[in-house]
């Protein structure tokens, strides 16, 4: 009898793993799992704070109602690099197939320093009065 009940409890906890890891890699394919991904990773403040490479953790947090053209996730993304850790918090709306963010920051771990990533695009200097001065 004993057998039968861990049986019971492998499976159920198989069971339970399958769906959350469904459920994660449903949320991980979305477009906006993906930008917010990748407009982090290549964010020099988000590099600086936490060094490169920047990684993405497993337990994305939040809530995602997509339906064709329209929805509307509120994620929570957490990264890591060698210098320390940091969550990705994401907020947007898909209407007519187009998305805009309401909100996109990464927030630091150690300092709570909450950068902001849609004040700038990716990869744009943040002083672009001194480009060119060191070459």
């Amino acid at each position: 009898m004993p057998l039968g009940c861990f049986s019971i409890v492998v499976l159920f906890v198989v069971f339970v793993g399958s769906v959350v890891l469904i459920v994660f890699s449903a949320v991980k394919s979305t477009d906006v799992y993906k930008d917010a991904l990748a407009k982090a990773k290549a964010d020099r403040a988000v590099i600086e704070a936490l060094g490169s490479p920047v990684t993405e953790g497993f337990l994305v947090s939040g809530n995602t109602n997509v339906n064709g053209a329209s929805g509307e996730p509120n994620l929570s993304i957490p990264i890591a690099g060698p210098k320390g850790k940091g969550t990705i918090y994401v907020a947007a709306r898909k209407s007519l197939g187009q998305w805009n963010y309401s909100g996109l920051v990464v927030e630091i771990a150690n300092t709570h320093q909450r950068i902001d990533l849609l004040q700038r695009p990716a990869g744009i200097r943040l002083n672009p009065s001194h480009e060119g001065r060191h070459q």
